[in-house]
């Protein structure tokens, strides 16, 4: 009875630290709708924030004359679920019209879907 215990605390434990996916794939299908139209997303880096509830994934850009090898990073904060309510990147936050405009006009499209550095 205590072996099976101490596996169900571990499972708990793993999933309570784990990444939630969803909001992974919300936070990387966004990248590319913030990087010039050529450019290559390579993603270095996905895992939770400093803040809670956010997802920070760290990238490097390819393919355009005017991106630079650098490394870059967005950082997707989340209200309840997977709605996403803001993004930061290097160069600052995005206004509250842009995050609205990705959300209901974007991240679910087949277009995101494609364009998703993760899903390559």
């Amino acid at each position: 009875m205590a072996g099976l215990a101490v596996v169900l605390l571990s499972a708990l434990t793993s999933c309570g630290s784990s990444l939630d996916e969803r909001r992974a794939t919300v936070c990387r299908r966004a990248v590319p709708a913030l990087v010039p139209k050529d450019a290559v997303v390579s993603l270095l880096r996905i895992g939770s924030a400093s803040a809670p509830d956010s997802i920070r994934v760290d990238y490097r850009l390819a393919g355009s004359p005017d991106t630079s090898s650098k490394a870059r990073w967005i950082v997707c904060s989340f209200g309840p679920g997977s709605s996403l309510d803001a993004i930061a990147t290097e160069s600052g936050p995005l206004n509250g019209a842009s995050v609205y405009l990705l959300r209901h006009y974007y991240l679910d499209t087949p277009e995101a879907a494609a364009a998703d550095p993760g899903s390559r």
